[in-house]
């Protein structure tokens, strides 16, 4: 097996690890806490990327990406973490994954706005069947109606809030990186910068003392490594990968996080919600179809669709 399909598999492996994580997060705070258990998942997660990937120098990086770049992927974690965290229930929870989702829609609209190339009309729709397909899943069993969306959300703002802000935050982290990395990567620093803010979060809040059982000890260790490892396998798969291969797979990630999550979590999720994220997943895929690079040498992707 030659280098290349060694690291599209590391790629590969990493879209399958991140399809797992909206279960586990949810699992580890229903356990220790959404905040308690964020900060803990968090740290583990720095803790793992700090033996397999290192620390790079601050020198290597320049300000405004540390500045810029840390503060949208804090504020993203954050906000998906505890909207995954404070969900009223479990099949909340995989609805603010869903929501999550809207991300690479988002990616490729701001795109589109900060850019001088001509657009195609057909992304417009696109765009919309994304936003449909959420509404679709969170409306519930009875279709569409506004009035049972509204009724939904306003069971808990906070979360439903959180996932969209987030999911507004990673499009935005997105375009503005690609600029102002340079081709490094901060992830590790990034991951600690996170980790901190959620135990400083942690003990001003009113959230009680974290309990700890074995088994809340082995899911967070599984749920730590399964972030930290889903980042330092596709930083694997940028690298020397199919990434033509791996950025079209990455973009089923909805079904495949939804899938996991319902295992995982061990509940039953309706057509109608099934039916939502086919519609998102369809929607992402025609958004990255329609504003695809033309094949060359090389081809420049976001990272996959990623749940922590």
């Amino acid at each position: 097996m030659n280098n290349i399909h060694k690291c599209t598999i590391a790629g590969c492996l990493a879209i399958l690890i991140w399809s797992t994580t909206v279960g586990l997060v949810r699992n580890v705070a229903e356990q220790l806490g959404p905040i308690g258990g964020a900060a803990m998942i968090y740290s583990v997660s720095a803790v793992f990327l700090l033996v397999f990937l290192g620390a790079p120098r601050f020198k290597v990086f320049s300000l405004k990406y540390l500045l810029i770049g840390g503060t949208l992927f804090v504020s993203y974690e954050i906000c998906l973490s505890l909207a995954l965290g404070m969900a009223n229930n479990r099949i909340q929870a995989v609805e603010m994954g869903v929501i999550n989702y809207l991300w690479p829609s988002l990616v490729v609209l701001l795109a589109v706005f900060t850019s001088k190339k001509p657009v195609d009309k057909r992304l417009y729709p696109a765009i919309a069947l994304s936003f449909f397909g959420v509404a679709w899943t969170v409306s519930g069993d009875g279709g569409l109606s506004i009035s049972q969306l509204a009724g939904n959300i306003a069971t808990n703002p906070l979360s439903y809030s959180m996932a969209l802000g987030g999911a507004f935050i990673w499009a935005f982290y997105c375009n503005i990186t690609k600029r102002l990395a340079n081709g490094r990567n901060a992830i590790t620093w990034f991951f600690i910068a996170t980790a901190i803010a959620l135990w400083i979060t942690y003990f001003m809040s009113n959230e009680p003392a974290i309990a700890f059982t074995s088994g809340a000890a082995v899911d967070l260790l599984i749920t730590g490594v399964a972030m930290g490892s889903g980042y330092a396998l596709w930083n694997i798969g940028i690298i020397g990968g199919n990434m033509m291969l791996l950025a079209t797979l990455s973009y089923f990630t909805p079904l495949l996080s939804t899938f996991f999550s319902a295992l995982i979590l061990n509940i039953e999720l309706t057509a109608t919600f099934w039916q939502g994220v086919v519609m998102v997943t369809i929607a992402s895929l025609l958004c990255w179809w329609f504003t695809r690079e033309k094949p060359s040498p090389a081809v420049d992707v976001t990272r996959p669709i990623k749940v922590e």
